[in-house]
């Protein structure tokens, strides 16, 4: 199975991405990215696939994915069934680390760690119980600290003698460079303008491609038609969106590119599996149990 890529973005004002994924699964999703993945995976049990390597995971699990490397979690159970399977996940280009070991000698030994993550690494029990309260500090930071955070996290791992390496080999993407070129353009201008109208013809435009040919591309690279994905950019902004109690949920449709209240409201249930207001109503309950706990 060829994997599909993945268009990582960065905030504004941000130098990498920190995210906190909570799902009632965690399906297999065979993909790659030219970022770095750090992701610990909490409350889940199941497998994971790096390259060539498949293994059991379970709650703590800490790996670290290089540049281009296939990668898939697929889960099976939790540990408290209340709760979701849960991972944070922080994607970091390799222009922004290897900047780090550039411009500051005394992190130099970052280059090793980098170097040996082209074929996915895990990390000794020790490192992981470390890490774990560290990644989970990072999700409520400041800016400063969280950047901050993340460089004494690398460098934690960069003194792990207990690493070690998961898949075989390394792997380069079968697409070629024009290919990830056209691809990367289209991505760009969906992710730039989704809660705007978007017409196939610019995409087409974007990529040099007619809009059929853009359609049958756009599935192989990314194992999703362009609408679907554009939904699911969408979706994505309105669950941020609703995280605020006060905005009212039409102002959220109209913010995340829907000009009828009423088709937003289906799409966010094929999306999600719920209602805009059933995940607002979810994510008030789970906060709260958070803190109470």
């Amino acid at each position: 199975m060829q994997p599909w890529f993945e268009k990582v973005t960065v905030p504004d004002g941000q130098s990498w991405t920190l995210f906190d994924r909570r799902l009632p699964a965690f399906p297999f999703n065979w993909h790659y990215h030219p970022e770095f993945e750090l992701t610990l995976t909490l409350n889940s049990v199941g497998e994971r696939f790096i390259g060539d390597h498949v293994a059991h995971y379970g709650d703590g699990d800490l790996i670290l994915v290089g540049p281009n490397l296939p990668h898939a979690w697929q889960s099976r159970t939790t540990l408290c069934a209340d709760q979701p399977h849960r991972a944070l996940v922080v994607w970091f280009s390799e222009s922004w680390a290897h900047g780090l070991t550039r411009h500051y000698a005394e992190l130099a030994m970052l280059d090793t760690l980098l170097a040996r993550a082209a074929r996915g690494l895990s990390f000794s029990d020790a490192i992981r119980d470390a890490v774990r309260f560290r990644l989970l500090a990072l999700v409520d930071a400041a800016p400063p600290s969280r950047w901050l955070g993340l460089v004494d996290i690398l460098l934690m791992l960069a003194g792990d003698a207990g690493s070690q390496p998961l898949s075989l080999r390394g792997f380069v993407p079968q697409e070629n460079a024009h290919d990830r070129a056209r691809l990367e353009r289209v991505l760009t201008h969906l992710h730039e303008h989704y809660a705007q109208p978007v017409r196939l013809s610019v995409l087409a435009s974007l990529a040099a491609m007619s809009e059929s040919q853009l359609q049958r591309f756009f599935k192989r690279c990314t194992r999703m038609t362009v609408s679907d994905y554009l939904a699911q950019l969408r979706i994505g902004h309105a669950c941020a969106l609703l995280l605020d109690r006060n905005r009212p949920i039409a102002l959220i449709a109209e913010q995340a590119g829907y000009s009828q209240p009423s088709y937003f409201a289906r799409q966010f249930r094929a999306v999600k599996g719920m209602t805009p207001m059933e995940f607002r109503r979810r994510f008030a309950a789970g906060a709260q149990m958070a803190l109470s706990s």
